[in-house]
């Protein structure tokens, strides 16, 4: 094929003359109902010859069909039928001749009100309604998935720009959203409202939107996150900000005033990614650079306590009290995670531990020490990461190559050879740049994009290539799945379902153990944000819209939602209608000049609302082709000065700016589309995406090919095609591959930045279907083109007439013998065979072939008399589809897109080209869903429907369980197991513990003031673990409540800062909240349990139940809990074993202070007085208590041989198979217990078990069992005004 500009008209169909040799000169017998017979004089008929001279300007050129004209035609018209509307039917036929010919054409056409047109009859080709020709289905309410609360129905993206939707989270009773202008919420009261409509209230793209409040403007937000300990929501921005809004904003009826921001300060440079609330209320961001920073609770509270005036020193006390772990963990230049960006945090509340991921990495920190713990890859390998920093050897480098380049420049002057040799060595260091980046392709199908915390306690997270990955707590790989092709990007939980959001639309929910229960395409874009609250777990699109579907869809629910909204489908059924031109042209790579524009464009587009046009041939030159191939290989396609000038050419000619608006063009090489809306019609147009596939050369050049664009018209997909297919006569198969190339494999996305401003679109970067194409399974996905209600294709075809000679062609065309001509039609021939546009339409043509023409020659006459003498062809045409399945389909949510042609013709008096331009006009009838009206009626069904009553009902069941205790004591150093046990014998129970809050005790104060910390984290003094789970039917689990002394270089007393030396030596209390659901429950369960750590020795006096408490050790064996009673010493009369009934397991050992009798629990034989714990060998080691030596009292523990005084605590430490107590610093993942003895001259430390020396050492428990040791703990009986002491054996879990 030649693609140069001088001789590519004249070689396009060099072989013709070849084919022409072999075909008969003499036509076959035309039948005599023709639609000759209305416009010739006479009938005679005679043979025709080469040399003949035509003159034909004088012919009238007929531009419209006349409805009073008689049709008429032979057999091979019987696929052809016309509109079919909504009103009753009537057909009447327009014959002329033998009324009893079968063959007549029928015109079907019921008047409708404001229509004042007679639609065209329409021939349809063979093959449609199956395989990806298959008209999509519609319906009311989609069939694939369940039907869901339209919280904010799908908004067009054009009036999004700068305030599209990127997250989502849930609070008790709001859904809040972060955006690109700030935030907004909505309160679930209201989320069955109607839209406010295109009101003041409300921009463009919520108009159907549930009622929301909207804050001030901010930097785009990156993330949220809730802290429902203190009412509020974070926010992480673009600009580095961190901000802070309150949940209990007041909405005053109608104040639109936005709301604003409370405490904010600058976290980061760059934008921040993710932000989180630790297990025990610190906040923790992540930005680029591998930066990871910790913002205590401590100087946050402190912060949000200021005053409104004080803004702006609240915003400098967070800001420096910062910590920088990646600044931690750096020693010497050396660091052991990434310089990658840190995409995500995640809190493991169950351990207090808190995970990182990067792009092929994850580092594991302690959420209490904020020591680093590990770092490993997505396979699970740990890595010893060392980053150098950027050494010398890179610059020296690049200032080699400069200085050689420089010096080349001086020796070589700038001429044509070194010009063309730059051009090459840039193309092939582009091509290198390509292929190394393909090369990393695997890696980045590895890399990480969500990850979430499941109800057992796993860590679960996706993959660009759809892969999911179990995790440990310690950050151990178990296994993996692969449910879906496509990237993951989002993940939420809710009960013992995990939910999982594809960059497909897709959404699945896999159980606990990673089998799939469902899935259904949730959005026809990415979802990118999942939350659950009020029952829905809430998903966000990347086009913005959010959608909610209840915990138990999948499922009977829906069946009933289902068809009590079909019975109401007139009550928000909509419909509209619009006229649409279509315009195509092979301009030849010339210029058209105003009045050909207003010809063929303007003098018909003053009733349409839409206008689309298509050029073919705007640019062909070699080089441009070429230059043009290589910007779209790397994703260039902002188009040519001629494409540019070309548009607004257009544009002048249709009152651009008074009537018309430019929504969107696309360029490929020569091929050329662009589409006006109608200005009235602009709030229900858009969602502009284009596309291109070339089909030149090897399917790279776009001399051939199609260019695309997709746009939403009251709220249906329609898509229109420009094409210029293969040409030459016999190329008819090769015709037939290209439409079918470009059928399957034209994929949209979104318009380049070239177009955006005109097409009202952002330019920044969004995620598309298409972006990972590799990556799909083509079982799964359709082509963009199937998918849509109405499709249409136009352009230079390049289908010719065949068996007829050049003169035979000249002649019918002269006595407009069009319907034998059509029989020669190689499109219509290959349509009827369905071998091309299977199943789609086009008019009747009642206008002279197109090509070819000679240029500035008017009227018919100008067809080509060169050498060549190619025969006319109808090769510029409009085909289309829309939803109809039958001639008798009407209108209706069912069959939503209706369209019927108006006019179809072209302009033969325009000259400037060798094709002529051909237009057609469509009357579309939309039939639409009211999303406002529909949500009503969902909420109407879920509140009054008996049976939706009833399912729901059975949704607030939750399991019988019953806690150990409601009261603990500890004293330092002390553990005590708290004992969930799971009654149901067939439900799961899934619970979690959070703080309620801690308060100081206090000797003149009654009650307690609780001081919630963020997220309802626990005190720092506080371990809990686990702190969430499952508990199997008729089951128990143990969860270890243990004191632990920490000390920062400063810690907060009641907001005054307190270094560690001095110590508050007040007693604390904090109230722990068991929160206990079902595997899938929307009622919630709370059990609240007082623990309160007791500093001094002092006597203490805790109410409780006198029948549900006793004093018991509890020792695992071989997993097993079993009950040891606590023995007593007999002789000493002192030590009491106090037992209470009721199966709490509070054991207290109480004492007086110093200058009284002070109570030991044993004797030694040597003749000391030192008290220690005994415990039971067993081949174990032993645990000595520890007791906290006061200036008043001063209980010591037992002092090991040797004289030594040094008491050992035992320690837990998760994961590790000897857990030690020894203390280390300098990065140590460790933290030091010191204490205070005789004025702080001696302190107590932990040794490691040397021989002859017993120590404690805590054993690791398998399988996610807690593992903890008792100590003696001081306490009073209730009822009793004595003080008794007592003493415990103290026991490790293995």
């Amino acid at each position: 094929m030649d693609i140069n500009n001088n001789n590519h008209h004249r070689s396009e169909d060099d072989e013709e003359d070849d084919a022409l040799s072999a075909m008969s000169s003499v036509p076959p017998p035309r039948k005599i109902h023709s639609y000759s017979h209305q416009l010739r004089a006479t009938g005679k008929k005679g043979r025709h010859h080469r040399q003949r001279q035509h003159s034909l300007d004088d012919i009238p050129k007929i531009t419209e069909f006349v409805s009073g004209c008689g049709i008429s035609g032979d057999s091979s018209d019987d696929e052809f039928y016309t509109y079919a509307t909504t009103t009753n039917s009537s057909s009447f036929p327009f014959t002329r001749g033998d009324t009893g010919d079968s063959d007549d054409y029928l015109i079907t056409h019921q008047p409708e009100i404001g229509e004042d047109f007679q639609p065209l009859p329409e021939f349809v080709g063979s093959g449609g309604g199956v395989g990806m020709f298959k008209v999509p289905t519609r319906s009311p309410l989609h069939s694939a998935r369940p039907p869901c609360l339209e919280l904010r129905p799908h908004p067009l993206k054009e009036t999004q720009v700068g305030r599209f939707l990127r997250n989502i989270a849930c609070t008790g009773t709001q859904l809040w959203a972060g955006q690109e202008s700030g935030v907004r919420f909505w309160n679930f009261d209201d989320a069955f409202e109607p839209g406010c409509g295109l009101s003041d209230r409300v921009q463009r793209g919520d108009e159907d939107a549930a009622p929301f409040q909207e804050s001030a403007s901010t930097s785009p937000t990156t993330c949220l996150m809730v802290d429902n300990g203190n009412r509020l929501v974070w926010s992480g921005h673009k600009d580095g900000k961190i901000r802070s809004w309150k949940m209990d904003y007041e909405v005053d009826d109608g104040d639109d005033c936005p709301f604003k921001e409370g405490l904010s300060w600058q976290a980061h440079k760059g934008p921040v990614n993710s932000v989180i609330m630790s297990s025990y209320g610190d906040l923790w961001s992540c930005s680029e650079g591998g930066v990871i920073k910790i913002w205590t609770w401590e100087s946050m509270e402190k912060s949000l306590s200021l005053r409104l005036e004080e803004k702006h020193m609240a915003a400098l006390l967070v800001e420096r009290s910062g910590i920088d772990l990646r600044a931690q963990v750096t020693v010497n230049g050396t660091c052991n995670i990434s310089s990658s960006e840190v995409k995500c945090l995640l809190a493991d509340n169950v351990r207090s531990k808190v995970w990182a991921a990067q792009l092929q990495t994850f580092s594991l920190w302690d959420g209490r020490t904020k020591e680093l713990l590990k770092v490993f890859n997505t396979e699970g390998q740990t890595e010893n990461r060392v980053e150098m920093p950027s050494g010398q050897e890179q610059p020296a480098e690049d200032e080699m190559k400069t200085k050689i380049a420089s010096t080349s420049k001086k020796e070589k002057p700038h001429g044509f050879l070194q010009r063309s040799r730059n051009a090459i060595m840039g193309a092939a260091d582009a091509v290198r740049r390509v292929a190394t980046r393909g090369g990393g392709a695997y890696e980045d199908a590895k890399r990480t994009e969500a990850m979430v915390l499941a109800g057992d306690g796993m860590i679960w997270t996706g993959c660009t290539n759809g892969l999911l990955i179990q995790w440990d707590g310690n950050g151990n790989r178990l296994q993996d799945f692969r449910h879906h092709q496509c990237a993951v990007l989002c993940f939420c939980t809710f009960g013992e379902r995990i939910y999982i959001g594809y960059v497909s639309g897709h959404i699945q929910i896999i159980d606990l153990e990673g089998n799939l229960i469902a899935g259904w395409v949730a959005h026809n874009n990415a979802v990118i944000k999942m939350a659950a609250a009020d029952g829905y777990i809430f998903s966000l699109a990347t086009h913005g819209g959010i959608r909610g579907w209840h915990v138990i869809s999948p499922g009977p629910l829906d069946g009933i939602i289902r068809s009590e909204l079909a019975e109401k489908e007139r009550t928000y059924a909509q419909t509209d209608s619009v006229r649409i031109l279509i315009g195509s042209w092979n301009v030849g790579q010339g210029k058209a000049s105003h009045d050909a524009l207003m010809s063929w464009l303007g003098s018909v587009a003053s009733d349409v609302g839409i206008l689309v046009v298509g050029l073919q041939e705007v640019e062909m030159g070699a080089g441009f082709l070429a230059m043009s191939a290589a910007k779209e290989s790397v994703g260039g396609n902002e188009g040519s000065t001629i494409g540019q000038y070309w548009i607004d050419t257009i544009g002048k000619t249709l009152d651009e700016k008074a009537v018309f608006e430019r929504m969107g063009s696309r360029q490929l090489a020569g091929l050329l589309i662009s589409l006006w809306v109608r200005k009235n019609l602009r709030t229900h147009v858009g969602d502009i995406d284009v596309a291109a596939v070339p089909c030149g050369f090897g399917r790279a050049i776009g001399n051939k090919g199609g260019v695309g664009l997709r746009i939403r018209v009251f709220d249906r997909i329609m898509c229109f095609i420009n094409c210029h297919l293969a040409a030459h006569l016999e190329a008819v198969n090769r015709r037939n591959a290209d439409f079918d190339h470009i059928y399957k494999t034209m994929s949209f996305t979104r318009s380049s930045a070239h177009n955006a401003p005109a097409a009202g679109v952002s330019t920044s970067s969004h995620t598309t279907k298409s972006a990972n194409n590799a990556n799909i399974n083509t079982e799964e996905t359709k082509q963009d083109l199937a998918e849509a209600d109405m499709v249409v294709f136009f352009g230079d075809f390049n289908y010719r007439l065949f068996g007829i000679s050049y003169d035979e062609a000249r002649d019918f065309v002269s006595q407009r013998s069009f319907d034998w001509l059509r029989e020669k039609d190689q499109l219509r021939a290959e349509m009827k065979a369905g071998r091309v546009f299977q199943g789609m339409r086009e008019a009747i043509i009642t206008f002279p072939p197109t090509y070819k023409f000679e240029r500035h020659r008017p009227g018919l006459g100008g067809y080509d008399s060169g050498e060549k003498k190619r025969i006319p062809a109808w090769c510029d045409r409009v085909i289309y589809r829309d939803t109809r399945t039958s001639p008798e389909s009407e209108c209706s949510l069912d069959c939503p897109v209706v369209a019927s042609i108006m006019l179809y013709d072209a302009c033969m008096d325009v000259t400037d080209s060798d094709h002529k331009p051909v237009r057609c006009k469509f009357h579309v009838k939309i039939e639409h869903v009211d999303r406002s009206v529909r949500r009503q009626e969902f909420g109407r069904i879920i509140k009054t429907n008996e049976k939706v009553r009833a399912l729901l009902e059975d949704l607030r069941y939750v399991p019988e369980t019953i806690v150990s205790s409601n009261n603990i004591v500890l004293q330092n150093q002390d553990t005590f197991v708290l004992r969930i046990t799971n009654k149901c014998v067939k439900d799961n129970a899934v619970f979690r513990i959070l703080c309620e809050g801690q308060s100081t005790v206090r000797e003149d104060e009654d009650t307690l003031e609780l001081h919630p910390l963020g997220s309802f984290g626990f005190p720092r003094w506080l371990e809990v673990t686990p702190a969430a789970g499952a508990i199997k039917p008729d089951s128990a689990v143990e969860v270890s409540v243990h004191h632990e002394e920490f000390h920062t270089l400063e810690d907060f007393v009641d907001g005054i800062p307190q270094n560690w030396w001095c110590e508050d030596t007040r007693d604390k209390e904090a109230i722990l909240v068991v929160n206990v659901q079902g595997g899938c429950s929307t009622e919630t369960v709370c059990h609240r349990v007082h623990v309160r750590h007791c500093f001094s020795a002092k006597t203490l006096r805790i109410d409780s139940n006198p029948s549900n408490s006793k004093s018991q050790s509890l020792k695992k064996n071989e997993g097993d809990s079993k009950s040891l009673s606590s023995k007593k010493n007999e002789g000493d009369s002192n030590s009491k074993s106090q037992k209470k009934s009721d199966g709490d397991s509070n054991s207290k050992s109480q004492k007086k202070s110093d200058g009284e009798s002070n109570s030991k629990s044993q004797k030694k034989s040597d003749g000391e007085s030192n008290s220690k714990s005994q415990k039971k060998s067993d081949g174990e080691s032993n645990s000595k208590s520890q007791k906290k030596s006061d200036v008043d009292s001063n209980s010591k523990s037992l002092k090991k041989s040797d004289g030594d005084s040094n008491s050992k605590s035992s320690k837990k430490s998760e994961g590790d198979t000897n857990s030690k107590s020894q203390k280390k610093g300098d990065g140590d993942s460790s933290s030091k217990s010191q204490k205070k003895s005789d004025g702080g001259d001696s302190s107590s430390k932990s040794h490691k078990k040397s021989d002859g020396d017993s120590s404690s050492k805590s054993q690791k428990k398998n399988d996610g069992d807690v593992s903890s040791s008792y100590k003696s703990q001081s306490g009073k009986k209730n009822g009793s005004s004595s003080t008794v002491e007592e003493s415990r054996n103290s026991h490790n879990k293995r």
